[in-house]
């Protein structure tokens, strides 16, 4: 397998639009659509349905894009601790942030981190929930920051901190009409919500909470990331739920955001790692971000 089709596949698969990742990756559109027919070919399976006119990923595809992220991040980390090693790094944390958790609480922990101790490097991947189990459970990670408490064995959850949940829908939308969307009207349109495997956990936990509300869900699609279901909303597909300032950075003209009426629920984010006794760096980033929690809570 060449790993060009791999990164070529994860650009498409992310963007669902040919044109956009093929000026993603800095090269003409049809060495990208002949790159993913190549890749349907040898894997013998479809990828991408291409029966409306929206491109959208198989559940095939869904399954496959997470591990083309697992691979790509695999080789990341070999590169960076080779060149780590070169340069004589003794220490590192390989941290793990979720699809769409770039949130400056964790910006802010990073930078502290950096700062109290700047001889230690800190590699930072992105991957969805489901792979940072894999990774946490293969020792190729340290700390994982998900949406998601739902760990096996060997694994631990500990809470950092929590967002109020917000409603995303299209541009336009009979919700809009709401300053504060009630969560029981929001429940009368169809929802896009990630897959319970995928994306950065938070469906576990969004899916308690609606639930709780006591309507029936009219679940039309399950996604692997925020970035489709961002994608899938703002072209009307129906309505979606995440953490206000994890679309707000986007600043996409096809959405829109809502807080939802009355006390919120809230999303709490996790931090996770392997049972038992962490390294001495782990400790002390540990501790930076419990103080963090702390703060906030004051």
């Amino acid at each position: 397998m060449d790993f060009r089709l791999l990164r070529y596949f994860i650009a498409v698969a992310e963007e669902l639009h040919l044109a956009r990742a093929a000026e993603r990756l800095g090269i003409e559109q049809s060495p990208v659509s002949r790159a993913m027919r190549d890749l349907e070919s040898q894997l013998g399976v479809q990828l991408f349905d291409r029966s409306t006119r929206l491109t959208r990923l198989t559940w095939a595809g869904q399954v496959f894009l997470g591990e083309c992220r697992r691979v790509q991040a695999t080789v990341e980390q070999a590169v960076k601790s080779a060149k780590a090693a070169a340069q004589g790094y003794q220490s590192h944390l390989r941290i793990a942030i979720c699809d769409g958790l770039a949130q400056p609480r964790i910006a802010t922990l990073l930078a502290r981190s950096r700062e109290d101790e700047p001889e230690m490097e800190i590699r930072v991947f992105e991957l969805p929930f489901a792979q940072q189990l894999k990774t946490l459970h293969d020792d190729l990670l340290d700390i994982g920051f998900a949406l998601s408490n739902a760990v096996h064995d060997g694994l631990v959850a500990e809470p950092v901190w929590t967002d109020p949940l917000s409603v995303i829908v299209p541009a336009r939308h009979p919700l809009l009409a709401h300053v504060q969307v009630p969560l029981a009207e929001a429940l009368k349109f169809p929802l896009v919500l990630c897959h319970p495997e995928s994306g950065s956990g938070c469906r576990h936990q969004i899916q308690a909470l609606l639930q709780d509300a006591g309507t029936p869900l009219k679940l039309v699609d399950e996604v692997t990331s925020l970035g489709v279901m961002l994608t899938l909303v703002g072209a009307g597909y129906g309505i979606g739920f995440a953490i206000a300032s994890q679309v707000q950075t986007l600043q996409r003209p096809d959405i829109s955001i809502r807080p939802l009426a009355g006390s919120p629920p809230v999303l709490s984010t996790y931090m996770l790692r392997r049972r038992g006794e962490p390294s001495e760096p782990m400790k002390r980033f540990i501790e930076r971000a419990k103080g963090g929690r702390d703060r906030a809570c004051r």
